[in-house]
């Protein structure tokens, strides 16, 4: 499909494959849905806080390139 995958998402979902092909009781749902949750939330968490970063610092006169 042409998308960019990191060794986290390929080692975290080989596992998870691995796990499921044993047997799919072997997964441990609550552990994939905090992974899940993870991947959602990562860009726009590290977004916010750039955002505030940067706003915090230009409310103090900092100059930014």
């Amino acid at each position: 499909m042409g998308m960019p995958v990191s060794t986290t998402h390929a080692i975290t979902t080989s596992i998870m494959g691995v796990g499921c092909a044993k047997r799919f009781s072997a997964l441990k749902l609550k552990v994939v849905e905090r992974i899940v949750w993870a991947w959602i939330l990562t860009i726009p968490v590290t977004g916010g806080i750039a955002f505030g970063l940067v706003w915090t610092l230009a409310k103090f006169g900092m100059d930014l390139p």
